[in-house]
């Protein structure tokens, strides 16, 4: 794939229309549950998200943070049935377009121990 690093390691957009289609494929037929192949309207969409130039490395969180959603459905709820597009993804990757989430986490400083207050 045409896809190289950037500044501080961030994965860039692959460079061809094709080469992203093949990535993004690969991750969705990994998921459970989806259909063992894109339809039509399901490369237009990966088109749409190609123009837009969304990395597939939010893609790949918005499959897993939809797929980890419907994994933790209450065991009692009625079951879901397969998903049958990419476009039932589309919610979470807007939502993670306007809520990004840290590529890294921002270590913690070490807890300073403060003595315990003095009852006196």
């Amino acid at each position: 794939m045409s896809e190289g690093k950037g500044r501080k390691g961030r994965m860039l957009m692959p460079t061809d229309l094709e080469a992203y289609r093949q990535a993004l494929l690969e991750i969705y037929l990994r998921l459970p549950d989806t259909p063992r192949r894109l339809s039509r309207f399901d490369l237009c969409l990966v088109r749409q998200l190609w123009e837009r130039q969304i990395p597939v490395s939010l893609i790949e969180a918005a499959f897993l943070l939809a797929s980890a959603r419907r994994a933790a459905r209450r065991p009692d709820a009625m079951p879901l049935g397969p998903i049958r597009s990419l476009h039932y993804f589309l919610p979470v990757i807007e939502e993670l377009l306007a809520n990004p989430v840290p590529e890294l986490l921002p270590r913690l400083p070490a807890q300073q121990s403060h003595p315990a207050p003095s009852n006196y």
